[in-house]
Parts: C-alpha cells; sequence; structure tokens
C-alpha cells in the first residue's frame, strides 16, 4: 500500500495534485482545504490512501494521519464510497465530524452534498462508538480483520490473482496475526502468493 508521497507539486488541479516521487508524477485526490495548502514546484507531503478498483488505482491524499484514518474508518460504513469520504472531510474537519458522530448530530452531517437524514443515522449508528473512544491526539481505532481483509483481497485480485487464492493467501496471514495492519497483511499475502507460483 501506498501510505505517503513527498516530492516536488507538478501541478494542482480543482480536485487533485500531482507529485512527482522518483521520476513519476502521482495524481493525489484530495479535499480543497488540502489542495490549498500545495504550491507548484514546491515539496510536498501528503498521507495517503491507495483504493483499489478493478479498473482503476486511485490515491486520496491527506494533509495528517488523523484525517486519512478516520477516511478509512468513513469507508467501512455501507454505502460509503471513497469520494463521499472525501467529500465529508472537505466539509467537516475531523474534529467536527467526530464530535458530530459521537453526539449524533444529524443536522451536522447532512451538511455534506449526498448524505441525507437516513444516510447520517447510519453513520451515527455505525461510527458513535469508534469515534467516541477515539479523541484528537489518540491513535485511531485500528480498521477491523474484515475491512482489512476486503481491502486486501481486492488489491490482490486487482493485480492479476484469482479471487480464490487472494481469499485463501490473506484468510493464511489474518489467522496468525489478526491485528496486522493493511499494509503488513499484503505484503504478507504477497510473499504466500509469491511462494506458490
Amino acid at each position: 500500500m501506498i501510505s505517503s508521497v513527498r516530492g516536488p507539486v507538478l501541478s494542482v488541479g480543482l480536485d487533485h495534485a500531482v507529485i512527482e516521487v522518483g521520476g513519476v508524477g502521482f495524481a493525489v485526490q484530495a479535499a480543497p482545504s488540502c489542495l490549498a495548502t500545495l504550491r507548484r514546484g514546491e515539496e510536498a507531503q501528503l498521507h495517503t490512501a491507495l483504493i483499489v478498483r478493478e479498473d482503476s488505482l486511485t490515491l486520496y491524499g491527506f494533509a495528517d494521519t488523523d484525517a486519512r484514518d478516520l477516511f478509512w474508518m468513513l469507508l467501512t460504513v455501507s454505502g460509503i464510497g471513497p469520494r463521499l469520504g472525501l467529500a465529508m472531510l472537505a466539509v467537516l474537519e475531523p474534529d467536527k465530524l467526530r464530535s458530530a458522530l459521537s453526539e449524533g448530530n444529524v443536522a451536522m452531517l447532512t451538511q455534506v452534498p449526498g448524505i441525507g437524514k437516513k444516510g447520517a443515522e447510519r453513520l451515527i449508528i455505525e461510527l458513535r462508538d469508534k469515534v467516541g473512544a477515539w479523541t484528537s491526539g489518540d491513535s485511531p481505532v485500528a480498521p477491523s480483520a474484515s475491512v482489512v481483509r476486503g481491502s486486501v483481497v481486492e488489491a490482490l485480485v486487482g493485480l492479476g490473482f484469482a479471487q480464490r487464492a487472494a481469499e485463501q493467501a490473506v484468510d493464511g496471514v489474518l489467522a496468525d496475526n489478526s491485528a496486522a495492519d493493511t499494509a503488513a497483511v499484503l505484503r504478507k499475502s504477497l510473499t504466500v502468493l509469491g511462494r506458490k507460483r
């Protein structure tokens, strides 16, 4: 997984920036508040989340790990995809978003385009306990094993491995250490699959 990128900013668009890393330009989707801190030609570092789909690999960038970890947490909720998760962080700063979730503030959550009353209530039900234990400055709650499993299997399938083989490899790695993070599980799963080829 690509957890951060650092290098000169080649360009800044309305919804993304291109950052050169080792001669390669990475397009990174980001919220306007994050993009506003970047200047073309200056060096920048963004903490990133890599979302793997069958037809794309998309990097989402954040100014700090706090915002990135909250983004991952939002994606655990059914119906919340990367674009909507990023939109939530664009409208509400991490501290405000956590407060809205822990306090059950539906009105604040529905300020986000694409989040209706039912969606806001689902977010509160699923995340209230998680964000309640995670105040600013604390270590974030690690993604659950099921979230890690889904992300890694999707990444492996995107890399060309068969779905069943990917699932078996990830399940084997998680059986040894269910608390491992996504990047570690992906590395170990690739090692397992490499031995079988």
